[in-house]
């Protein structure tokens, strides 16, 4: 019986671990090996470590775990998750492993939907990305590119002004923006182009130009996507989680859930994906899950 078993060894459930195992709970830590940004070359806006290498961040986040005797970790995928009758969460690994325990903690985020065009697997991660507040900063006042269309990709066209000036929303078809839209982008310098993307094109992982199937290509540095992205883990669905419109768990004070007992902490629960902002949830929900372990050892 662990007191916790979280889900999800990135930035939310590490940070989870640390304040539960600081707490003396027995905790288990699942994780596949497959954060959503591995592709990254460097997080940023996390003080004391601005730039650092995502997986070096990891690392060193479980080595400060290994004095916490009571937090184990285990490189494993859990394949299925429920509330049993008697209020405990039973947990199956791939292993065919049952485990019990009095809270269920998930913590295992989301993957971005990369845009299916030839060329983006070289630069994914270099100079293809999601974020302008994780990658904004190193390609300030380039020329740069949004992929998308509709009001995703209107309303980051506009938030990539705060960086870069030569605005580029490549819509892949039809804009699907109604007329007084288009010229708002075009009065804040962004230039909208619906022609086919064919290809990227780059060198050592960074973007020359955009390839359009009719016209001239574009010459741009860098490219932010905005297509959508889908819950790394399928068990919030499973439990019965409920979810809002970007598709991430609703979740109420301290990262609680519908169902009592069971923690959505990180990218999967907030609008605001950040690597600061999941470590805040994992502590939050941390604090939530020993408070309630608390009242209910109380005599």
């Amino acid at each position: 019986m662990y007191d916790v078993v979280i889900i999800g060894a990135g930035p939310a459930g590490l940070s989870a671990a640390l304040v539960l195992g600081r707490c003396r709970r027995r905790v288990l830590v699942c994780d596949n090996g497959h954060p959503r940004n591995e592709a990254s070359q460097a997080m940023h806006g996390f003080l004391t470590r601005d730039g650092i290498p995502p997986l070096e961040f990891l690392r060193l986040a479980r080595q400060e775990l290994e004095q916490y005797d009571t937090v184990a970790i285990r490189d494993v995928t859990v394949t299925d998750a429920r509330c049993a009758a008697n209020s405990r969460f039973e947990t199956t690994l791939e292993t065919g492993e049952v485990l019990e325990s009095r809270k269920l903690l998930i913590a295992s985020g989301v993957r971005d939907n990369v845009p299916d065009i030839p060329g983006v697997g070289g630069l994914y991660g270099r100079s293809v990305f999601h974020c302008p507040y994780c990658d904004g900063w190193e390609v300030r006042d380039r020329p740069l590119a949004v992929y998308g269309r509709g009001e995703k990709g209107y309303g980051l066209s506009l938030e990539l002004t705060a960086w870069s000036r030569d605005i580029l929303l490549c819509t892949d078809g039809p804009c699907e923006l109604e007329t007084d839209k288009v010229e708002r982008l075009q009065r804040n310098g962004v230039r909208v182009r619906e022609d086919r993307v064919v290809r990227l094109e780059g060198t050592d992982g960074i973007l020359e130009r955009v390839v359009f199937a009719d016209g001239p290509a574009s010459e741009r540095r860098a490219l932010f996507f905005t297509t959508g992205q889908q819950q790394q883990s399928p068990l919030a669905v499973q439990l019965g989680c409920e979810f809002n419109d970007k598709g991430t768990v609703s979740t109420g004070k301290y990262e609680t859930t519908h169902l009592p007992g069971l923690f959505v902490a990180g990218d999967a629960s907030r609008a605001v994906q950040w690597v600061v902002v999941a470590a805040s949830e994992g502590a939050e929900a941390a604090f939530a899950i020993n408070t309630d372990l608390i009242k209910e050892n109380l005599r």
